[in-house]
C-alpha cells in the first residue's frame, strides 16, 4: 500500500472516531440532564416529597463518581475502548428503563446513566485531545459544545414527547443510539492514553500549599453543586410558580443550559482581555444575581430569564478552575486531578439532594434554592484565600 493510501486510511479512521466522539457526547449531554425535565413526572407518579425526589440526583451522580474511578482503572489496565463500550451500553440500558412504573427500576436506570457518564467522559476528552494535536484545545471545546447541544435539547424533546404521548418511544430511540455507539466503538482505534512514567516528570505539586489544595477542591465541589442543582430543579421550580403547569415548565432547564453554552462560547474572547481571577469574581456576582432572581421570581417568564443569567455566570467558572489546576501543579496536576474531579462528582451527588432536603423541611423549593446561592457566597470567600496564587 502506498504512503498516500496509508495516510488517507489513517485520516479516515480519525474522522470515524471523531464522529463517534461527537455523537457520543450529544447523547451524554442529553442523558445526564434527563432527570431534571422528568422530575415533575416522577414526583407526580409516586407523590414524592422534595427530599425523596432529591435522591434521584444523588443516585445518578454518585454512580457517575463510581464511573470516573472505574474508567481510570479500565483505561489503565485494559484500554479506553473498553471504558467507552461499557459506558454507552449502560446508557442504552438506562435510557430504555428510566420511564419504568417501578421507582426501584428507575433508580437503577439513573445509576446506569450516571455510571455510563463517568465511564465515557474522561476517555472522550483525552481521545479528542490526542487526535487534535496542536489544535487540541479548539477540538476539545467543540466536542464539549456537542455535550451542551445534548443538554440544551433534552428539555424541549421531553416536552414534545410528553405532549404527543411518545415519551417511551423517545427514550427507546436514544437507547438505540447508545446501543449503536456501543457496537461502533468495537471497530474504533482509540489513541494510546498512557502517560509518561511519573518518575520522568517534574513534580511541581510541592510548590502548592495544603491550604490552596483544600480550597481548590472545595471550589470544584461547590461549583458543580451549583450547576447541577440549578439545572436539576429548574423544571420543578418553574412548575410551582403561579399560573404554571407541567408543560412549559419542562423546558426550564433549557434556558439554564442555553445560557451556559452561550457563556462558554464567549468566555475565550473575554479571557483574552480580562484576568482570570477578576472574571471569576465578576461571573460569580452574575450567578448570585441570577440565583436571587430565580428564588424571588413571581412567574415563569422571570424564572426563565433568571436561569439564563445564572447559566451565563456559571459558564466561565469551571474552565478557569481547570486552568488553575493545570498551571499551579504543573505535571504534578496528574496526581491531584483525581481528587478535584472526584470532588466535582461528590458535589453533583450531594447538592441537588440537599436542595430537596432543605425544601422539604423549610417550607418550599424557594428556600431550597438558597443552597446554590449560599454556595456561591462561600465560593467568593474561598477565592479570597487563593487570590495571591490566582493572580501570580
Amino acid at each position: 500500500m502506498s504512503t498516500q493510501a496509508i495516510a488517507f486510511s489513517a485520516a479516515a479512521r480519525q474522522r470515524y472516531l471523531l464522529a463517534l466522539f461527537f455523537a457520543g457526547f450529544v447523547l451524554t449531554g442529553l442523558e445526564i440532564t434527563l432527570a431534571g425535565p422528568m422530575l415533575p413526572l416522577f414526583i407526580q407518579r409516586w407523590s414524592l416529597t422534595d427530599a425523596q425526589a432529591g435522591v434521584f440526583f444523588t443516585v445518578q451522580f454518585a454512580a457517575s463518581l463510581g464511573g470516573v474511578w472505574l474508567s481510570s482503572l479500565i483505561t489503565h489496565y485494559v484500554g479506553a475502548r473498553t471504558s467507552l463500550i461499557l459506558g454507552f451500553a449502560l446508557m442504552a440500558i438506562g435510557l430504555a428503563t428510566v420511564n419504568s412504573a417501578s421507582m426501584t427500576i428507575v433508580l437503577f436506570a439513573l445509576a446506569a446513566l450516571g455510571m455510563g457518564y463517568g465511564l465515557v467522559v474522561p476517555p472522550t476528552n483525552l481521545g479528542v485531545a490526542r487526535i487534535g494535536g496542536a489544535r487540541s484545545a479548539s477540538l476539545v471545546s467543540l466536542v464539549n459544545f456537542a455535550w451542551g447541544a445534548g443538554a440544551v435539547s433534552c428539555s424541549p424533546l421531553v416536552l414534545l414527547a410528553l405532549k404527543n404521548g411518545l415519551l417511551q418511544q423517545f427514550l427507546f430511540g436514544f437507547a438505540a443510539l447508545g446501543a449503536l455507539l456501543t457496537f461502533s466503538f468495537f471497530f474504533a482505534e482509540i489513541p494510546d492514553a498512557r502517560e509518561e512514567a511519573s518518575g520522568s516528570a517534574k513534580d511541581d505539586a510541592g510548590e502548592v500549599g495544603m491550604v490552596v489544595t483544600i480550597v481548590l477542591a472545595a471550589l470544584f465541589f461547590l461549583y458543580v453543586g451549583i450547576e447541577v442543582s440549578l439545572g436539576s430543579w429548574a423544571a420543578e421550580h418553574a412548575k410551582r410558580l403561579p399560573h404554571s403547569g407541567v408543560g412549559l415548565a419542562t423546558v426550564a432547564p433549557m434556558f439554564f443550559y442555553g445560557g451556559l453554552m452561550t457563556g462558554r462560547a464567549l468566555a475565550p474572547l473575554i479571557l483574552a482581555r480580562v484576568r482570570e481571577y477578576s472574571l471569576v469574581i465578576f461571573v460569580l456576582m452574575v450567578v448570585l444575581a441570577g440565583n436571587t432572581l430565580l428564588v424571588l421570581a413571581p412567574r415563569q417568564s422571570i424564572a426563565f430569564v433568571s436561569l439564563v443569567v445564572a447559566g451565563l455566570g456559571c459558564a466561565a467558572i469551571f474552565p478557569v478552575y481547570v486552568t488553575w489546576l493545570s498551571r499551579w501543579y504543573g505535571r504534578g496536576a496528574n496526581r491531584v486531578s483525581g481528587l478535584m474531579f472526584s470532588m466535582s462528582s461528590v458535589g453533583s451527588a450531594v447538592a441537588p439532594w440537599f436542595v430537596g432536603i432543605v425544601s422539604a423541611h423549610a417550607g418550599g423549593l424557594r428556600v431550597g434554592l438558597l443552597v446554590p446561592l449560599v454556595s456561591a457566597v462561600v465560593m467568593l470567600f474561598l477565592l479570597l484565600l487563593v487570590r495571591r496564587q490566582a493572580t501570580a
